[in-house]
């Protein structure tokens, strides 16, 4: 058999970055998707990907994403939607134009994502998504009523889909994260107010994304899996 395909984005850093590398080793091919053009391309190299840049919270991109993962392998079977935006601004600083910014990269483009393979894996009477979502979806930090919002949208999302997918062997994980040791989360975090003893590893994740995607915690789909360190 051919070795099955995934899509991943946010692959050009963190935990995209990383999950790249841990189903690489896993035997998947990977459709990796990004923004940022030399970072994504240097990605695809170390794993012999597929490079796409695109901006995923236009719809008509998300459906040439998909195309071009066909056309390349023929075949998807997993989606790892891992790229995401988090601005720490309190509802005074909150413009209408970041909102819709936040809410459309961590929420809506998840919806076209998940919207545009579910075709593709109802035919193949299998497939595999898992979400990105974060503590915040229950227990924001200040400024994040935006992030917020959107990933306690992605629980249910995902619940939603992972019931209709049931009948056609379609799964659907939730991962719900703590501090994870990426550049978004410096941005936001010191070392000195959140210590790196107390953050995840990108790799760390990684490797739940990747038991998530090749079946080991098959009977979680639906669950929000709440992942954090334990200090």
């Amino acid at each position: 058999m051919e070795s099955p395909v995934v899509i991943i984005t946010g692959a050009s850093r963190g935990i995209g970055r990383s999950t790249a590398g841990e189903l690489t080793r896993r035997g998947y091919r990977t459709a990796l998707v990004a923004r940022s053009e030399d970072r994504l391309r240097e990605v695809a190299a170390k794993t012999n990907g597929l490079a796409i840049v695109a901006d995923i919270t236009q719809p008509d991109q998300v459906k040439a994403i998909v195309a071009k993962t066909l056309e390349q392998f023929g075949r998807i079977d997993a989606l790892v939607n891992c790229a995401g935006v988090a601005p720490s601004l309190m509802i005074e600083q909150m413009t209408v134009e970041r909102w819709k910014e936040v809410i459309d990269t961590n929420l809506s483009a998840v919806f076209y994502l998940c919207k545009e393979v579910w075709e593709t894996f109802k035919g193949q009477k299998n497939g595999v998504i898992v979400n990105l979502s974060s503590l915040a979806a229950r227990d924001p930090f200040p400024g994040f009523l935006a992030y917020g919002s959107a990933k306690a949208g992605l629980h249910i999302l995902g619940l939603s889909l992972a019931r209709q997918g049931q009948e056609h062997g379609i799964r659907v994980h939730t991962l719900a994260l703590g501090a994870v040791e990426t550049d978004m989360f410096r941005q936001l975090m010191t070392p000195e107010q959140f210590p790196p003893s107390q953050t995840m590893t990108p790799h760390e994740v990684a490797q739940t994304i990747a038991s998530c995607v090749t079946g080991e915690l098959r009977h979680t789909s639906g669950e929000v899996i709440y992942l954090h360190k334990k200090v």
